[in-house]
């Protein structure tokens, strides 16, 4: 007698091995996941390099002056405490905030916000007039 319910075993091998494994899908939204925290992280770390270290050069920088830099700052004691602490504090903040928190994007996308917010009081308080 001859079987001819089922499909031979060739041809249930080879439909197998197409298909992915179960939780193909949630591997690679993982992974896609895991890779824009990752962009996020270096984000934030080069946002805030960046402002620590040139916002101030943003800050007193002057086009009409003679050899380009402000000379007397109002604020200038402010402006460095700003970029020097208040920056780095709040890429630490941001970082760990991302490792502790559920939702590590909306608290990434917050703390490049707040930083960014910090690089506009830098450039202001070098900006304001003596």
């Amino acid at each position: 007698m001859e079987n001819t319910g089922t499909a031979p075993a060739s041809a249930s091998a080879s439909a197998s091995a197409t298909k992915p494994a179960g939780g193909g899908d949630q591997r690679a939204r993982a992974a896609a996941r895991g890779l824009g925290l990752a962009v996020l992280v270096a984000a934030v770390l080069v946002s805030g390099v960046f402002i620590t270290f040139l916002g101030p050069f943003f800050a007193i920088a002057c086009d009409t002056c003679e050899d380009g830099v402000r000379g007397t700052l109002a604020h200038g004691d402010a402006l460095i405490a700003v970029a020097r602490y208040g920056v780095p504090l709040a890429t630490f903040a941001t970082l760990a905030g991302m490792v502790a928190s559920h939702r590590p994007g909306r608290v990434g996308g917050f703390g490049l916000g707040a930083q960014w917010s910090l690089f506009v009081v830098v450039v202001a308080l070098g900006q304001l007039p003596a």
